[in-house]
């Protein structure tokens, strides 16, 4: 297997912050965007699906309200995790020169940099509905304990899917106040598409993870991971059938799954098991997937 890659990249918005921020700014993942934009797209299909039921086009400012909790979210999220993770990342090549394990900050440093990233996505989510309010605080229940599962199982992903893929369910609530059923099925189909990347994902740290007793799915399917994603990739796109049936999609909507269907059985073909840099690379790629499969679906709920 090829080495493991850097855990932070340079980036340009990034580079141009102060001296000061720059641990924050890795603390937070700003350096990675990918990130945040995973966590976005469940939202924005979720809000362009509603729109579609309600006869609607997609609201641009629930749209933007979703990127910025989106981006202070994902944030908290990977402060928290950061913080309960302290300990194993110092061990693991790739993350060790995180800002906590690295010393650049404090313990406390990071837990009130968490309060202040969590009070940006309170006052995003405070511009909804009570019944999107509580759906939102509901979604940090997974996010929560999601740190902990690698020590205890070889399916963290389940967990990670189950917060990273609540946004499928926060459109419905923010455009409809109800969740119809698309609304489950899609929320079901984003949680095996969340399974299946961030398999991918894992791939880069099977090595490291085996070594301080880890779980996760890369490891668990071992030389099946392959089969492993693909079924993930199916299910998910068996689920997303069902919502945009549901949701009564049109023609555009349709064009917009099955570009997302090509790109996923595109990763899937050019996988390598033993590859750490490719594998970075199709978890990124899982951007242009979604986004693909938005535009399809905000045309149609356009036309």
């Amino acid at each position: 297997m090829s080495g493991p890659t850097p855990d932070a990249i340079r980036h340009p918005v990034v580079d141009r912050l102060p001296a000061w921020s720059l641990p924050y700014a890795r603390l937070a993942r700003w350096d990675r965007p990918i990130g945040w934009w995973l966590l976005l797209l469940p939202c924005w299909w979720s809000a362009a699906l509603a729109a579609k039921m309600g006869g609607t086009w997609p609201n641009l400012l629930t749209l933007a309200l979703f990127l910025i909790g989106a981006i202070a979210m994902r944030g908290a999220g990977s402060t928290w995790n950061d913080i309960t993770d302290r300990d194993l990342d110092a061990m693991v090549a790739r993350t060790r020169a995180r800002p906590i394990p690295s010393g650049q900050l404090s313990t406390r440093q990071a837990f009130l940099f968490l309060l202040l990233q969590s009070l940006v996505g309170l006052a995003v989510l405070l511009n909804f509905n009570g019944f999107a309010i509580l759906a939102g605080f509901a979604a940090l229940a997974p996010v929560a304990v999601y740190p902990f599962m690698k020590r205890f199982t070889n399916h963290p992903q389940i967990v990670l899917g189950l917060a990273f893929a609540w946004g499928a369910l926060m459109g419905f609530a923010t455009e409809l106040g109800h969740w119809p059923w698309a609304a489950f099925a899609l929320y079901a189909g984003a949680i095996l598409w969340v399974i299946g990347y961030d398999t991918i994902y894992a791939l880069q740290d099977i090595e490291d993870d085996a070594i301080i007793g880890i779980g996760s799915t890369a490891r668990a399917y071992g030389e099946q991971v392959r089969l492993f994603i693909a079924a993930m990739y199916a299910g998910t796109l068996l689920l997303l059938f069902l919502a945009l049936n549901l949701a009564g999609s049109g023609m555009m909507g349709w064009i917009g799954l099955a570009a997302f269907a090509s790109h996923l059985g595109w990763q899937v073909a050019v996988l390598r098991r033993e590859d750490a840099r490719q594998a970075l690379k199709l978890f990124r790629s899982n951007r242009d997937a979604g986004l693909l499969l938005f535009a399809g679906l905000a045309l149609d709920a356009m036309i």
